[in-house]
């Protein structure tokens, strides 16, 4: 769009502000904001108007469709040689979710660069990788993988695994995309400057993974290649297993359109996600929106009702994230400290919240599925999430349990 378009376009949303330093930006800064603005996703701003609204739930009722630990220790050979064989088919992929930076880690560079070893170099894209090598080990095939990064550390984590000869994975199945964004708002509905030739914007949400991986036209290519699951992952869990042959082949055995990895709560007041039913449909609960009672709850044998903690390890059909994609996801909206310029051009870096970013969740995906199977992990072997440099969910906890799975550090 030329400029004449650009502040047509503003002038609808009233959002002319964005124009304000144009006339005071050379050649090239003002094409890279008109092109900004541009791609801007302005329909964000209606749910400005219903902000305390789009949380409400529905009936919470707890989830019956689960496999235990037991259960897969039972099945673990039929279901892990039905896993084998989509795998070996092709059908099966896994997306990483690592748009973060490793600012709480005390890092300005992206999360997985993160260096966790202690006499030797070992960093979380490193153990994420190994961990899906031993799938590629045990099938003889490779595993499309994509992964999915931000604006701030696409550069640097492509150029990472470069640099590391992608940990020894075979680089042709290794795409990366970046996510789309979101504005971020005043209070009162302005978009913000980050800068005078910059809008501020922010990742859309871990939910906004696959309408990012559409638009990159990485689905196309995945579907292509015959793959008709795609397991999602967080980059933070380093003991984390995807495109597990078990935890696949459990939910093609069952009949199943998704899956979740989960874990047994340490207690019910831990701070972790549920996986239950919401109008008697597969939905996560976070732990804040449990009541009392409900954290309490018992069943007949004395386990936790509510027991099912989710952590960031996905299976979906691609088929029905396709058919979904034009039921909107729900836009969570979240009050957060955001950089900008004043009203004098001065760059302000809050020290309260003072404004809105727009996020869309994967949990919200989960309940617009026909069903979802609760895998149950063991957590010592497979949760071990960075979160914190100390204290819990940190980068010591992370390493105690990788010493206590055997992996040198």
């Amino acid at each position: 769009m030329n400029y004449s378009q650009t502040k047509e376009l503003l002038k609808k949303y009233d959002q002319e502000q964005l124009l304000k330093y144009y006339d005071e930006l050379d050649d090239n800064s003002r094409k890279l904001l008109l092109k900004q603005i541009e791609d801007i996703d302005f329909d964000v701003l209606k749910y400005l108007g219903n902000k305390n609204s789009e949380n409400a739930k529905g009936k919470i009722t707890p989830l019956d469709d689960a496999v235990s630990i037991d259960d897969i220790e039972k099945n673990r050979e039929k279901y892990t040689n039905i896993g084998i064989e989509a795998i070996k088919e092709g059908k099966v992929a896994a997306l990483l979710l690592a748009g973060g930076m490793g600012t709480r880690l005390g890092s300005d560079k992206p999360k997985g660069m993160y260096n966790i070893g202690e006499t030797k170099d070992v960093y979380i894209f490193e153990m994420l990788i190994r961990n899906l090598m031993d799938v590629v080990n045990r099938t003889g095939v490779y595993v499309p993988l994509y992964i999915m990064t931000s604006e701030k550390n696409n550069d640097d984590t492509v150029k990472f695994f470069e640099e590391k000869n992608y940990f020894g994975y075979d680089k042709d199945y290794v795409d990366f995309f970046v996510q789309e964004m979101a504005p971020a708002t005043s209070f009162d509905g302005k978009i913000f400057l980050e800068d005078k030739d910059r809008v501020s914007t922010s990742p859309n949400g871990n939910g906004g993974w696959f309408i990012s991986f559409v638009k990159s036209g990485l689905c196309e290519k995945a579907k292509a290649r015959g793959v008709e699951y795609i397991n999602i992952f967080a980059v933070d869990n380093v003991c984390q297993r995807m495109a597990d042959p078990c935890f696949v082949g459990a939910m093609l055995d069952g009949g199943y359109r998704s899956a979740a990895k989960v874990v047994s709560k340490a207690s019910p007041e831990e701070k972790v996600g549920v996986l239950c039913l919401e109008d008697g449909k597969p939905s996560i609960v976070e732990y804040y929106e449990l009541t009392e009672d409900m954290r309490y709850e018992t069943r007949d044998n004395g386990e936790l009702a509510y027991k099912y903690g989710v952590i960031l390890n996905y299976l979906f059909n691609i088929e029905d994230l396709e058919k979904n994609l034009e039921n909107n996801l729900t836009v969570h909206i979240v009050k957060k400290k955001i950089q900008h310029l004043d009203e004098e051009g001065n760059k302000v870096k809050p020290e309260t919240e003072n404004g809105y970013k727009f996020e869309t969740l994967v949990l919200d995906m989960i309940h617009m599925m026909d069903n979802c199977l609760a895998y149950e992990v063991v957590r010592e072997k497979e949760f071990a999430p960075i979160k914190n440099k100390t204290g819990v969910d940190s980068v010591d906890s992370a390493k105690a349990l990788l010493k206590l799975n055997g992996v040198e550090l």
